[in-house]
């Protein structure tokens, strides 16, 4: 690959003798997008038709496809660089993107992860194990009740403790209200306890709501905060992790099944190239239907060297349990923060000792 280049893989799900056919369609629709005939330019030919450069057989009637795509096609943005690995081929049932391999020239553009892994362990002083994290839900809480829950994980010794996805600006929970009571109640629980517990409100709305609500933040000392990439935009989430810096993104994979974009590639790659210092993904066995190959190749592209990039911190969650820590902390190794929700909150009043309970097999099995 040069660097004029784009790499791009694809799974199409095509029978052998149509599969020569099928790549040559998806690298004209992903370049020029209209016949050959009608491209009279011989620089268009020569420099901006997408290359068919390998076709493998990955399993019964279906191949991995490898297509250089010209750089010069996709700037530097992120909608546009989505726009040209997958815009019109997203439409096609029979396809899914699974890689991309980029320039350097794109992670010197984008940035990658302002923080990452070491940054986060700075701001939590988590050194020398994994990290703990949990979530603020059910939805239909009071900020008043939400601050209680989150008070009672940071006195047990969770590193992070983000809102719900589903936590947004509504009216039983206003964010300003939500973000003044969890941030006091986590910053009374610190004070106490001497730990640097941090708490990741769920960011949303328009980007001047977003925007309002960053300056928010910073009004209110909170470090971190928690963006859904795939809901905001792209572009949008860009502009906040360059807005937010100095403080912890964390993103969040809600709607990411939709685009048919692997997870490692989506989750790992590209959300770490735009800024993600950490990730959220289902690990395997929970509610979601992940497998371990994915759940290990995702976590392999948040913290794997790339460009230049600082390493992302996995975070897998999704049905999660407290006697599964050792498994996934031999699974994933000491880069990675575990979340619990759901199965912590039960606890109920035992709040704080089940939380206790959570971080201490982190710190113990994590090492």
């Amino acid at each position: 690959m040069t660097d004029r280049h784009i790499i791009a893989t694809y799974h199409v799900n095509s029978d052998a003798a149509r599969i020569s056919d099928r790549a040559l369609a998806l690298a004209i629709e992903q370049s020029v997008e209209c016949p050959l005939d009608a491209i009279g330019d011989p620089w268009v030919r020569d420099a901006i038709l997408g290359r068919v450069v390998q076709i493998e057989q990955v399993a019964e009637s279906r191949y991995a496809v490898r297509i250089a795509l010209a750089a010069a096609t996709a700037p530097a943005e992120p909608g546009q660089l989505l726009n040209m690995l997958f815009g019109n081929a997203s439409i096609q049932p029979d396809v899914e993107l699974v890689d991309a391999e980029l320039p350097r020239s794109y992670s010197e553009a984008f940035g990658g992860p302002r923080l990452g892994i070491t940054g986060i362990r700075a701001m939590t002083g988590a050194h020398g194990r994994a990290l703990a994290a949990s979530a603020l839900k059910p939805q239909g809480l009071s900020p008043d009740a939400l601050a209680t829950i989150a008070g009672r994980l940071a006195r047990g010794g969770v590193d992070l403790i983000k809102d719900d996805h589903g936590l947004a600006d509504q009216v039983y929970s206003p964010f300003a209200q939500r973000v003044g009571a969890v941030g006091r109640a986590v910053r009374d629980a610190n004070a106490a306890s001497g730990r640097r517990t941090l708490y990741a409100p769920h960011v949303s709305g328009t980007l001047d709501d977003m925007r309002r609500q960053l300056d928010l933040l910073r009004a209110e000392g909170i470090e971190a905060l928690m963006l859904i990439p795939m809901i905001v935009g792209l572009a949008n989430f860009q502009a906040l992790v360059r807005e937010a810096e100095g403080l912890v993104v964390l993103a969040h994979p809600a709607m990411s099944g939709a685009a048919r974009i692997a997870p490692p590639l989506l989750l790992g790659k590209l959300f770490r190239l735009l800024g993600a210092d950490a990730t959220v993904f289902p690990h395997a066995g929970g509610r979601f239907a992940s497998t371990p190959e994915t759940c290990r190749g995702l976590a392999r592209a948040a913290r794997g060297e790339w460009g230049g990039l600082k390493p992302c911190l996995p975070v897998p969650a999704g049905g999660v349990t407290i006697d599964r820590v050792a498994e996934l902390l031999s699974f994933y190794g000491e880069d990675v923060m575990l979340l619990i929700g759901g199965s912590l909150l039960a606890a109920g009043e035992r709040l704080t000792e089940q939380a206790a309970l959570f971080t201490a097999e982190v710190a113990q099995n994590g090492k």
